[in-house]
Protein backbone atom coordinates (compact mmCIF):
# COMPACT_ATOMS: atom_id res chain seq x y z
CA UNK A 1 0.00 0.00 0.00
CA UNK A 2 3.04 2.25 0.68
CA UNK A 3 2.76 3.29 -2.91
CA UNK A 4 -0.71 4.49 -2.79
CA UNK A 5 -1.33 8.16 -2.23
CA UNK A 6 -4.36 7.99 -0.65
CA UNK A 7 -6.01 6.55 1.80
CA UNK A 8 -10.20 6.22 1.91
CA UNK A 9 -10.92 5.82 5.75
CA UNK A 10 -13.69 4.60 7.51
CA UNK A 11 -14.54 5.85 11.32
CA UNK A 12 -16.75 2.91 12.46
CA UNK A 13 -18.31 1.81 15.43
CA UNK A 14 -20.72 -1.33 15.35
CA UNK A 15 -21.54 -0.45 11.97
CA UNK A 16 -21.56 -3.97 10.77
CA UNK A 17 -24.98 -3.46 8.61
CA UNK A 18 -23.31 -0.38 6.77
CA UNK A 19 -20.01 -2.43 6.43
CA UNK A 20 -22.10 -5.26 4.64
CA UNK A 21 -23.36 -2.77 2.78
CA UNK A 22 -21.64 -0.86 0.86
CA UNK A 23 -17.89 -1.64 1.63
CA UNK A 24 -18.01 -4.55 -1.03
CA UNK A 25 -18.96 -1.62 -3.29
CA UNK A 26 -16.51 1.20 -2.09
CA UNK A 27 -13.65 -1.56 -3.23
CA UNK A 28 -15.23 -2.47 -6.37
CA UNK A 29 -15.13 1.76 -7.10
CA UNK A 30 -11.70 2.50 -5.36
CA UNK A 31 -8.62 0.32 -6.90
CA UNK A 32 -6.45 3.41 -6.99
CA UNK A 33 -6.07 3.72 -2.72
CA UNK A 34 -5.76 2.30 0.27
CA UNK A 35 -8.88 1.33 2.40
CA UNK A 36 -9.02 1.48 6.31
CA UNK A 37 -11.35 0.72 8.44
CA UNK A 38 -10.52 2.59 12.21
CA UNK A 39 -13.06 0.85 14.66
CA UNK A 40 -13.97 2.98 17.45
CA UNK A 41 -14.46 0.18 20.25
CA UNK A 42 -17.57 -1.62 18.61
CA UNK A 43 -19.23 -4.63 20.46
CA UNK A 44 -20.45 -6.04 17.40
CA UNK A 45 -19.24 -8.32 14.68
CA UNK A 46 -17.99 -5.36 12.65
CA UNK A 47 -13.87 -6.03 12.54
CA UNK A 48 -14.19 -10.13 12.48
CA UNK A 49 -16.34 -9.23 9.70
CA UNK A 50 -13.93 -7.01 7.43
CA UNK A 51 -11.17 -9.20 8.44
CA UNK A 52 -12.23 -11.99 7.45
CA UNK A 53 -14.43 -11.25 4.10
CA UNK A 54 -12.24 -8.39 2.61
CA UNK A 55 -8.70 -9.23 4.20
CA UNK A 56 -7.27 -6.17 1.92
CA UNK A 57 -8.75 -3.53 4.07
CA UNK A 58 -6.80 -2.53 6.84
CA UNK A 59 -8.04 -2.33 10.44
CA UNK A 60 -7.23 0.10 13.08
CA UNK A 61 -8.67 -0.21 16.58
CA UNK A 62 -8.67 2.60 18.66
CA UNK A 63 -7.79 2.24 22.09
CA UNK A 64 -11.17 4.22 23.05
CA UNK A 65 -14.23 5.37 21.65
CA UNK A 66 -13.57 9.36 22.11
CA UNK A 67 -16.85 10.42 19.22
CA UNK A 68 -16.22 10.98 15.38
CA UNK A 69 -13.73 13.62 15.98
CA UNK A 70 -11.11 11.62 18.20
CA UNK A 71 -11.55 8.66 16.29
CA UNK A 72 -10.11 10.06 13.32
CA UNK A 73 -7.36 11.84 15.28
CA UNK A 74 -6.38 8.82 16.48
CA UNK A 75 -6.99 6.53 13.66
CA UNK A 76 -4.84 9.19 11.06
CA UNK A 77 -2.31 9.38 13.50
CA UNK A 78 -1.32 5.66 12.95
CA UNK A 79 -1.39 6.58 9.00
CA UNK A 80 0.68 9.63 9.70
CA UNK A 81 2.90 10.41 6.88
CA UNK A 82 2.24 7.56 4.27
CA UNK A 83 -0.44 8.78 2.36
CA UNK A 84 -0.52 12.65 0.54
CA UNK A 85 -4.49 12.46 1.11
CA UNK A 86 -6.78 11.36 3.35
CA UNK A 87 -10.73 10.92 2.51
CA UNK A 88 -13.21 10.82 5.49
CA UNK A 89 -16.06 8.59 4.30
CA UNK A 90 -19.13 7.95 6.39
CA UNK A 91 -19.75 3.71 6.26
CA UNK A 92 -23.38 4.65 5.49
CA UNK A 93 -22.04 6.51 1.85
CA UNK A 94 -22.68 4.34 -1.33
CA UNK A 95 -19.94 5.01 -4.13
CA UNK A 96 -20.35 5.41 -7.70
CA UNK A 97 -17.97 4.41 -10.61
CA UNK A 98 -14.97 6.74 -10.94
CA UNK A 99 -16.04 8.33 -7.72
CA UNK A 100 -12.66 9.36 -6.31
CA UNK A 101 -10.25 10.54 -9.26
CA UNK A 102 -11.90 13.45 -10.00
CA UNK A 103 -11.52 14.75 -6.07
CA UNK A 104 -8.08 13.71 -5.88
CA UNK A 105 -7.35 15.58 -9.86
CA UNK A 106 -8.83 18.74 -8.42
CA UNK A 107 -6.23 18.47 -4.93
CA UNK A 108 -3.10 17.54 -7.52
CA UNK A 109 -4.08 20.65 -10.37
CA UNK A 110 -4.64 23.04 -7.30
CA UNK A 111 -2.03 22.93 -4.86
CA UNK A 112 -3.73 26.00 -3.04
CA UNK A 113 -6.86 23.73 -2.49
CA UNK A 114 -6.90 22.03 1.10
CA UNK A 115 -10.00 19.61 0.56
CA UNK A 116 -12.85 19.08 -1.55
CA UNK A 117 -16.12 17.07 -1.27
CA UNK A 118 -18.12 15.07 -3.99
CA UNK A 119 -22.17 15.78 -4.90
CA UNK A 120 -24.10 13.78 -2.08
CA UNK A 121 -27.42 12.55 -2.57
CA UNK A 122 -30.13 10.64 -0.72
CA UNK A 123 -29.58 7.11 -0.44
CA UNK A 124 -33.03 6.71 -0.13
CA UNK A 125 -34.04 9.40 -2.26
CA UNK A 126 -31.53 9.42 -4.88
CA UNK A 127 -33.17 12.50 -6.74
CA UNK A 128 -32.88 14.43 -4.29
CA UNK A 129 -29.81 15.81 -2.41
CA UNK A 130 -28.67 14.89 1.07
CA UNK A 131 -28.56 17.01 4.30
CA UNK A 132 -25.06 16.83 5.25
CA UNK A 133 -23.27 18.07 2.78
CA UNK A 134 -25.31 18.62 -0.97
CA UNK A 135 -23.72 20.11 -3.55
CA UNK A 136 -21.14 22.21 -0.62
CA UNK A 137 -21.47 24.00 2.37
CA UNK A 138 -21.48 27.55 3.04
CA UNK A 139 -22.23 29.86 6.37
CA UNK A 140 -24.68 32.59 6.66
CA UNK A 141 -22.99 35.94 8.62
CA UNK A 142 -25.18 34.74 11.86
CA UNK A 143 -22.80 31.32 11.18
CA UNK A 144 -25.52 29.46 10.08
CA UNK A 145 -24.74 26.41 7.83
CA UNK A 146 -26.17 25.35 5.09
CA UNK A 147 -25.54 24.20 1.46
CA UNK A 148 -25.89 23.95 -2.31
CA UNK A 149 -28.96 22.40 -2.53
CA UNK A 150 -30.14 22.12 1.55
CA UNK A 151 -31.20 25.17 2.99
CA UNK A 152 -32.28 24.37 6.96
CA UNK A 153 -34.60 21.17 5.96
CA UNK A 154 -35.40 22.27 2.97
CA UNK A 155 -33.65 19.41 0.23
CA UNK A 156 -33.86 20.24 -3.12
CA UNK A 157 -34.11 18.08 -6.14
CA UNK A 158 -30.82 17.03 -8.10
CA UNK A 159 -31.67 18.79 -11.44
CA UNK A 160 -28.18 19.21 -11.95
CA UNK A 161 -28.56 22.82 -11.06
CA UNK A 162 -25.50 22.51 -8.88
CA UNK A 163 -22.69 20.07 -11.03
CA UNK A 164 -20.22 22.93 -11.51
CA UNK A 165 -17.11 23.25 -9.58
CA UNK A 166 -17.14 26.01 -6.46
CA UNK A 167 -15.17 26.89 -3.84
CA UNK A 168 -16.86 26.55 -0.73
CA UNK A 169 -16.30 27.40 2.64
CA UNK A 170 -17.07 24.27 4.04
CA UNK A 171 -16.94 20.12 2.93
CA UNK A 172 -19.08 17.35 4.49
CA UNK A 173 -17.36 15.33 7.06
CA UNK A 174 -19.55 12.46 5.88
CA UNK A 175 -17.33 12.45 2.39
CA UNK A 176 -14.22 14.35 2.48
CA UNK A 177 -10.88 14.59 0.86
CA UNK A 178 -7.95 16.27 2.75
CA UNK A 179 -4.29 17.21 1.88
CA UNK A 180 -3.07 14.88 4.91
CA UNK A 181 -0.25 17.93 5.75
CA UNK A 182 -3.32 20.25 5.93
CA UNK A 183 -4.64 18.20 8.39
CA UNK A 184 -2.34 17.37 10.83
CA UNK A 185 -0.74 20.65 10.77
CA UNK A 186 -4.33 21.70 11.91
CA UNK A 187 -4.07 19.15 14.99
CA UNK A 188 -6.74 17.53 13.30
CA UNK A 189 -10.68 17.85 14.00
CA UNK A 190 -11.30 19.18 17.09
CA UNK A 191 -11.93 16.45 19.67
CA UNK A 192 -14.11 18.27 22.13
CA UNK A 193 -16.62 18.48 19.90
CA UNK A 194 -17.02 14.80 20.12
CA UNK A 195 -19.16 14.59 16.68
CA UNK A 196 -21.50 17.26 14.25
CA UNK A 197 -19.57 20.18 13.16
CA UNK A 198 -16.18 19.34 13.79
CA UNK A 199 -15.97 19.57 10.10
CA UNK A 200 -17.33 22.86 9.64
CA UNK A 201 -14.88 23.84 12.65
CA UNK A 202 -11.76 22.55 11.12
CA UNK A 203 -12.61 23.89 7.19
CA UNK A 204 -12.75 27.80 9.35
CA UNK A 205 -9.49 27.42 10.77
CA UNK A 206 -7.93 26.41 7.72
CA UNK A 207 -9.29 29.26 5.94
CA UNK A 208 -7.93 31.36 8.43
CA UNK A 209 -4.37 30.25 7.22
CA UNK A 210 -6.09 31.02 3.88
CA UNK A 211 -6.77 27.42 2.48
CA UNK A 212 -9.40 26.66 0.30
CA UNK A 213 -12.03 24.19 -0.15
CA UNK A 214 -14.16 22.77 -3.46
CA UNK A 215 -16.89 21.07 -3.64
CA UNK A 216 -16.25 18.62 -7.45
CA UNK A 217 -19.98 17.72 -7.99
CA UNK A 218 -18.43 15.17 -11.28
CA UNK A 219 -17.61 13.00 -8.17
CA UNK A 220 -20.82 11.75 -6.92
CA UNK A 221 -21.71 9.62 -3.75
CA UNK A 222 -25.36 8.63 -1.87
CA UNK A 223 -25.61 8.74 1.97
CA UNK A 224 -28.08 6.97 4.13
CA UNK A 225 -27.35 9.84 7.04
CA UNK A 226 -28.49 9.60 10.36
CA UNK A 227 -26.45 6.44 10.92
CA UNK A 228 -25.17 7.57 14.13
CA UNK A 229 -27.80 9.85 15.69
CA UNK A 230 -30.93 10.28 13.58
CA UNK A 231 -32.07 14.12 13.27
CA UNK A 232 -34.73 13.78 15.44
CA UNK A 233 -32.53 12.55 18.98
CA UNK A 234 -32.52 15.25 21.44
CA UNK A 235 -28.40 14.21 21.47
CA UNK A 236 -27.82 16.05 18.11
CA UNK A 237 -29.69 18.45 19.14
CA UNK A 238 -27.29 19.23 22.40
CA UNK A 239 -24.29 18.48 19.76
CA UNK A 240 -25.13 20.71 17.52
CA UNK A 241 -26.23 23.58 19.32
CA UNK A 242 -23.12 23.32 21.86
CA UNK A 243 -20.57 22.53 19.03
CA UNK A 244 -22.48 25.54 16.96
CA UNK A 245 -21.36 28.06 19.63
CA UNK A 246 -18.08 26.73 20.58
CA UNK A 247 -17.32 26.82 16.58
CA UNK A 248 -18.10 30.73 16.76
CA UNK A 249 -16.39 31.43 20.03
CA UNK A 250 -13.29 30.00 18.27
CA UNK A 251 -13.34 31.92 14.61
CA UNK A 252 -15.64 34.48 14.74
CA UNK A 253 -13.31 37.56 13.73
CA UNK A 254 -14.23 40.48 15.35
CA UNK A 255 -16.57 41.66 18.71
CA UNK A 256 -17.29 38.22 19.71
CA UNK A 257 -19.90 39.16 22.61
CA UNK A 258 -22.39 40.86 20.45
CA UNK A 259 -22.30 37.77 18.20
CA UNK A 260 -22.66 35.77 20.54
CA UNK A 261 -25.01 37.09 22.49
CA UNK A 262 -27.12 37.47 19.33
CA UNK A 263 -26.92 34.08 18.74
CA UNK A 264 -28.14 33.35 21.80
CA UNK A 265 -31.07 35.31 21.01
CA UNK A 266 -31.82 33.03 17.67
CA UNK A 267 -31.30 29.91 20.18
CA UNK A 268 -33.95 31.25 22.24
CA UNK A 269 -36.62 31.65 19.77
CA UNK A 270 -35.58 28.17 18.14
CA UNK A 271 -36.34 27.09 21.48
CA UNK A 272 -39.39 28.48 21.69
CA UNK A 273 -40.50 26.94 18.25
CA UNK A 274 -39.79 23.30 20.04
CA UNK A 275 -42.18 24.34 23.06
CA UNK A 276 -44.88 24.97 20.69
CA UNK A 277 -44.04 21.45 18.94
CA UNK A 278 -43.98 20.06 22.57
CA UNK A 279 -40.61 18.75 21.92
CA UNK A 280 -39.65 19.59 25.31
CA UNK A 281 -36.64 17.37 25.55
CA UNK A 282 -35.08 19.52 22.50
CA UNK A 283 -35.49 22.32 24.63
CA UNK A 284 -33.53 20.73 27.85
CA UNK A 285 -31.10 19.83 24.79
CA UNK A 286 -30.70 23.47 23.98
CA UNK A 287 -30.34 24.65 27.64
CA UNK A 288 -27.93 22.16 28.40
CA UNK A 289 -25.83 22.94 25.09
CA UNK A 290 -25.82 27.12 26.59
CA UNK A 291 -24.72 25.89 30.26
CA UNK A 292 -21.59 23.66 28.51
CA UNK A 293 -20.85 27.00 26.60
CA UNK A 294 -20.75 28.91 29.44
CA UNK A 295 -18.83 26.58 31.30
CA UNK A 296 -15.98 26.03 28.86
CA UNK A 297 -15.78 29.72 28.08
CA UNK A 298 -12.14 30.19 29.65
CA UNK A 299 -10.84 26.92 28.02
CA UNK A 300 -13.01 28.20 24.38
CA UNK A 301 -10.86 31.54 25.13
CA UNK A 302 -7.28 29.85 24.97
CA UNK A 303 -8.29 28.23 22.40
CA UNK A 304 -9.20 31.34 20.42
CA UNK A 305 -6.34 33.09 21.20
CA UNK A 306 -3.91 29.97 19.82
CA UNK A 307 -5.95 30.37 16.22
CA UNK A 308 -5.97 34.21 16.50
CA UNK A 309 -2.06 33.78 16.63
CA UNK A 310 -1.83 31.18 14.16
CA UNK A 311 -3.69 33.01 11.47
CA UNK A 312 -2.10 34.44 8.01
CA UNK A 313 -4.95 35.43 5.68
CA UNK A 314 -8.89 34.92 5.90
CA UNK A 315 -10.10 32.91 2.58
CA UNK A 316 -13.78 33.90 3.35
CA UNK A 317 -15.45 32.56 0.19
CA UNK A 318 -18.19 30.86 0.60
CA UNK A 319 -19.61 33.12 3.98
CA UNK A 320 -23.13 34.83 2.67
CA UNK A 321 -23.00 38.48 3.97
CA UNK A 322 -26.96 38.56 4.64
CA UNK A 323 -28.86 36.58 7.40
CA UNK A 324 -30.08 33.29 6.46
CA UNK A 325 -32.99 33.08 8.79
CA UNK A 326 -34.25 36.40 6.50
CA UNK A 327 -33.53 34.88 3.49
CA UNK A 328 -36.09 31.36 4.83
CA UNK A 329 -38.80 32.72 6.99
CA UNK A 330 -39.47 36.51 5.91
CA UNK A 331 -38.37 36.28 2.41
CA UNK A 332 -39.28 32.61 1.65
CA UNK A 333 -36.71 31.93 -0.04
CA UNK A 334 -35.91 27.58 0.03
CA UNK A 335 -33.50 27.49 -3.10
CA UNK A 336 -29.80 28.22 -2.83
CA UNK A 337 -30.48 29.69 -6.11
CA UNK A 338 -32.82 31.96 -4.48
CA UNK A 339 -29.86 33.74 -2.66
CA UNK A 340 -29.00 36.92 -3.85
CA UNK A 341 -25.61 36.56 -5.10
CA UNK A 342 -23.94 39.79 -4.31
CA UNK A 343 -24.27 38.88 -0.71
CA UNK A 344 -21.75 35.79 -1.77
CA UNK A 345 -18.24 36.09 -0.95
CA UNK A 346 -16.76 34.85 -3.89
Amino acid sequence: MSHLKTAVVILNWNGLSFLKQFLPTLIQNTSEAAIVVVDNQSTDESMAYVKESHPEVEVIVNTSNGGFAKGYNDGLNQLKGRFEYYVLINSDIEVTPNWLAPLVAKLENNPNIAGVQPKVLAFHKKTHFEHAGASGGFMDKNYYPFCRGRIFDEVEEDLNQYDNDKEVFWTTGACMVIRSKVYHKLGGLDEDFFAHMEEIDFCWRAKKQNHSFYVVPASKVYHVGGGTLNYENPRKTFLNFRNSLYTIHKNHVGWLFGKIFYRLILDGIAAAKYLVGFQFKHIFAILKAHGAYYSNISYLNRKRKQIQNESTEYNKAGLYKASLLWAYFFKRIKKFEGLNKRFFVE
